[in-house]
């Protein structure tokens, strides 16, 4: 009985340059666990002596690291270190399984706003900026911790710090795991201001907590639950409808009938976290379907892939959509979530 031929590893080497040591310092990360990282996510062995780095492994993987390895080199122009978690964004930004498969992810698509510059992280995100620009109403949809909500605010303040919209307009369902406004205490006001939060946490970042507020006094900038929508046309607007999941049929219809002339809209929702009452359908999962036809829109769906908080959150959503999909699959499979890779109009 003859023996299988072993499978030789590839094995290159790369230099980085220029050879500057608190540069490589920050590359390699201290006791070198930013290269430890590369090794245990991209399953190669990676050795480094100065700015001379060897690595082996898989043909395909070793080229990714090379690639990866001269990309973070880069940023430690701008960053005196750079640390696990940035390291773990870089590769989600990077797309891991496209640079297996010696396929870059195009990276640009990058938002300016003054105070900075908001560079999406991967393929579906760098496509959601494209469509927004492009399209007057746009869907993101997929589960937490994506970018779905941060980049359509970035693309706002974007859009209104050069002047393509005259007001920003971010609204919400007031529906949260089963609670009511009433049994919440103080004024209206004070009732919908948890529900907004994430929204006033990203317009802070981006354009500051004064500038923010004289914009909110001047009506420039309008956050409001979905309820405050009906009745009104809304011309040169950017329009931003967040937790959409939470939306029912009819009041989705009605948000989507307010956009006017010169506006842009963007629906965002996690079709996995709804927190309607029991029997009552989504207006997000529903109109998925109907306007799923129409030239005009974009849709970009997002996947536990394009996750870019802490790597146990991205592990998080995949156990929870494996067991959506044995129970969807135990009741007969209705019921299932678009193609993930349907992410243009």
């Amino acid at each position: 009985m003859s023996e299988e031929p072993k499978v030789v590893p590839f094995t290159t080497n790369m230099t980085l340059e220029p050879n500057d040591s608190r540069r490589l310092a920050a590359l390699c990360g201290p006791l070198d666990q930013n290269l430890k990282q590369l090794e245990k996510r991209l399953g190669i062995h990676l050795r480094a002596r100065g700015n001379l780095f060897e690595i082996s492994g898989p043909e395909q993987r070793v080229k990714a690291t090379k690639a990866l390895l001269a990309q973070l080199y880069r940023e430690t122009l701008e960053h005196e270190s750079i640390d696990g978690d940035f390291v773990h964004l870089y590769l989600q930004e990077s797309g891991i399984e496209s640079l297996m498969k010696e396929k870059v992810t195009d990276l640009g698509s990058v938002v300016t706003t003054r105070r900075k510059s908001i560079k999406p992280r991967g393929g579906h995100q760098t496509s959601y900026v494209k469509m927004i620009r492009s399209h007057d109403i746009n869907f993101g949809v997929g589960p937490a911790g994506t970018g779905k909500t941060y980049l359509a605010v970035a693309c706002a303040v974007e859009a209104i710090e050069t002047q393509r919209v005259a007001r920003i307009l971010l609204v919400r369902p007031a529906v949260e795991a089963g609670e009511k406004l009433g049994f919440l205490p103080g004024d209206l006001a004070q009732k919908i201001d948890p529900y907004l939060r994430p929204l006033y946490d990203a317009l802070y970042e981006m354009m500051g907590v004064e500038r923010v507020n004289k914009y909110i006094e001047r009506n420039i900038i309008e956050v409001a639950p979905l309820a405050y929508m009906r009745g009104r046309t809304l011309n040169n607007a950017f329009i931003i409808l967040d937790e959409a999941q939470n939306t029912t049929a009819a009041q989705m219809k009605m948000f989507l009938t307010r956009i006017g002339f010169g506006s842009t809209a963007v629906i965002t929702g996690d079709i996995t976290q709804i927190d309607l009452p029991q029997g009552q359908s989504s207006g997000l999962n529903s109109v998925l379907g109907i306007l799923s036809k129409i030239s005009g829109l974009s849709f970009t769906y997002f996947t536990s892939k394009d996750v870019v908080r802490h790597p146990l959150v991205q592990k998080i959503v995949e156990a929870y959509a494996s067991q959506d999909a044995r129970k969807q699959e135990a009741q007969g499979g209705s019921g299932r979530m678009p193609d993930s890779d349907r992410d243009a109009s």
